[in-house]
């Protein structure tokens, strides 16, 4: 399932039903939850019936179509799944109790309560809600799927204005990609976004810093306004705006940076890092955050399922400590940025990481065939393609360098 987005174009009435919607679907899901809060063994099948109850006891709730209402039951019980598996599994520190929404920003429809033009470029909302005939504006194709195959319909609320995003449930279109047999391991900093195994690396774009002094400024203009007047609602929103465009801009950087590393190998190798504790570092916490790892982790993933490709995450443990050619541990601080070892071997610290990262992620892929049935072999693609690979990889290393004592 993948998801379309166009902008909505509409009336200021409209844009008012839409919100209205937005705040009904909130009111749903904070009852929902009190429900559950304060009635112990309730399912997520018991949730959905309640929200019949609730439009039966509350005329704005009628007022939704049936589907928006139980999406927004579903929203609630996702919170409390989330909440139950963390604390199966044993996650350290705050487990996410669920919390009442306060700022929801978008409404979500299913099969009903919407309909399309015969065009494509039209969408008209049918429930009580009086929201209308939108205006479409994108550059996505909608004729190209069925209507069956459209799975849910979301009106999301954004600072530069209102948007209409199509799931829609349907196989990837794989493109033709050629396999070029070459492998690679990626070691993400903050001085450099990544540094590969092959000694490529590619700048940090730092859109966050190079917005900081704008952002501070429009940050002042909101704290001199008078609250609750008009001209701070547009000082806010012009704050909003301007995040809303770093924003964007850290997510197309990392989407067209994964899809040509995915492109171009066909296995990769990246570190598992646990971002959520990494930021605990004031120090840090912005820079880590302005670099956007885990979007770039999650593009990569999605990228190597669409090109049947292989991406592989490895644990990031002495990573950097570890010398690439013999295995000995080299202790270094973050101050450091040279590997040297005592068997003579002298590389850029990120890229004595990156190879380490390779070579984990090629030896976690000969583990799982070694141990895995003939079936699942096949099914993980090019799996002894990349078996070979290490053998192949060593070679070319031993042969570019060379202990200088020799």
């Amino acid at each position: 399932m993948f998801v379309f987005e166009f902008k909505c174009q509409g009336k200021p009435k409209q844009y008012a039903a839409i919100d209205e919607a937005i705040r009904t679907s909130q009111f749903i899901r904070n009852k929902c939850l009190r429900y559950w809060i304060d009635n112990r063994g309730v399912s997520a099948y018991d949730l959905n019936k309640y929200t019949a109850v609730l439009a039966k006891e509350f005329p704005l709730a009628n007022q939704l179509n049936s589907t928006a209402r139980q999406a927004s039951a579903e929203r609630c019980w996702s919170a409390i799944a989330r909440f139950f598996d963390n604390c199966k599994k044993k996650v350290p520190g705050k487990k996410g109790f669920p919390q009442f929404k306060k700022n929801q920003r978008s409404v979500e429809y299913k099969k009903s309560g919407w309909s399309l033009s015969s065009d494509r470029k039209k969408i008209t909302f049918t429930d009580k809600k009086k929201i209308g005939t939108l205006l479409l504006i994108g550059t996505r194709d909608l004729h190209f799927y069925q209507i069956e195959q459209i799975q849910r319909v979301r009106l999301v609320r954004r600072a530069d204005g209102y948007y209409c995003q199509f799931c829609i449930s349907s196989d990837l279109a794989n493109e033709e990609i050629t396999y070029s047999g070459k492998c690679i391991g990626i070691d993400v900093g903050l001085t450099h976004f990544y540094t590969d195994s092959d000694g490529n690396k590619v700048d940090n774009p730092r859109y966050l810093r190079k917005s900081a002094k704008a952002l501070k400024r429009l940050q002042r203009r909101v704290s001199k306004k008078v609250r609750a007047s008009k001209n701070r609602r547009k000082a806010v929103n012009r704050l909003g705006r301007k995040h809303l465009k770093v924003s964007r801009q850290r997510k197309d950087f990392a989407v067209k940076l994964a899809r040509c590393v995915m492109k171009s190998h066909d296995f990769v190798a990246f570190e598992d890092l646990k971002v959520k504790n990494m930021v605990k570092n004031q120090r840090l916490a912005l820079s880590i955050n302005d670099a956007g790892w885990y979007l770039f982790r999650e593009w990569l993933k999605y990228f190597a399922i669409k090109f049947g490709k292989v991406a592989v995450p490895v644990p990031p443990h002495y990573t950097s400590q570890e010398c690439s050619s013999c295995g000995s541990k080299v202790q270094k601080s973050l101050s450091v940025r040279t590997h040297v070892c005592k068997c003579g071997t002298v590389l850029d610290r990120d890229e004595n990481a990156a190879i380490n990262i390779l070579m984990k992620g090629l030896k976690l892929i000969g583990y799982i065939a070694n141990t895995a049935g003939h079936a699942e072999i096949n099914a993980c693609g090019e799996m002894t393609l990349y078996l070979s690979l290490e053998t192949a990889f060593k070679q070319s290393r031993s042969s570019k360098q060379e202990s200088p004592h020799l």
